[in-house]
């Protein structure tokens, strides 16, 4: 089979892997925007994290003007309910599908194994890890919106799946309302996830790095 092209980190360097963490970039990025803050999210050497940080496809995107650049789905419009091409979303989530059958095939138990998203990349984290059957350790969102709310099938075996989601409360591109009204949704829907937000744009800044790291290591520790 083949699969997304990706930059994969085991941490701590020459540490045994339990679990693996699968994490998409945003729109116009590549799987090496987020390799850098590994070292920073203070994984215990008893912990052996495989961080996989998979490449979009470079495809048309409507919002800028038909330009091709990295996305894992086209952005029709930009408003508030972001009209995206559903059909690519979850074509992309089915890829994460195919990373993840991976791991199971190199060892690691599905329960081991996070979904994590910033922007574009956090709307298919929500697609493929909710859709996905088998249980799985959680989902991470990150400065993002949850874009198939209202036409995802969700797996029941996900039911009480952790969810963290973060924001900028000074976020331009994506609004934080669309991160608070993911929470909304979620909870409507029977989930318990929980939510930080930090003064910041669309970015990530240290003490949500510190966070990101806390509760990684809460659920796989």
């Amino acid at each position: 089979m083949e699969y997304l092209p990706a930059v994969e980190m085991d941490f701590p360097t020459g540490s045994e892997v339990t679990a693996s963490v699968i994490w998409l970039h945003g729109l116009g990025a590549d799987g090496n925007d987020f390799a850098p803050i590994v070292p920073q999210l203070g994984i215990s050497d008893a912990t052996g994290v495989r961080f996989i940080f998979p490449h979009a496809p470079s495809i048309p995107v409507t919002i800028n003007n038909g330009f091709v650049m990295p996305a894992w789905y086209d952005i029709k419009q930009l408003d508030v309910d972001r009209h995206v091409d559903e059909e690519q979303l979850r074509q992309s989530a089915q890829w994460v599908h195919d990373l993840i059958e991976r791991e199971l095939e190199r060892g690691i138990d599905s329960e081991r194994i996070i979904i994590a998203g910033f922007s574009q990349g956090g709307a298919v984290a929500f697609e493929a890890a909710l859709t996905y059957p088998k249980p799985l350790a959680g989902i991470m969102a990150l400065s993002t919106y949850f874009a198939t709310a209202t036409s995802i099938d969700i797996q029941p075996v996900q039911n009480t799946i952790p969810i963290l989601i973060c924001h900028g409360t000074f976020d331009p591109v994506v609004p934080e309302a669309l991160g608070r009204k993911s929470v909304a949704t979620l909870q409507n829907l029977g989930f318990n996830p929980e939510y930080e937000s930090y003064p910041m744009e669309h970015a990530v800044c240290p003490q949500q790095i510190a966070d990101i790291g806390s509760w990684l290591r809460r659920i796989l520790d």
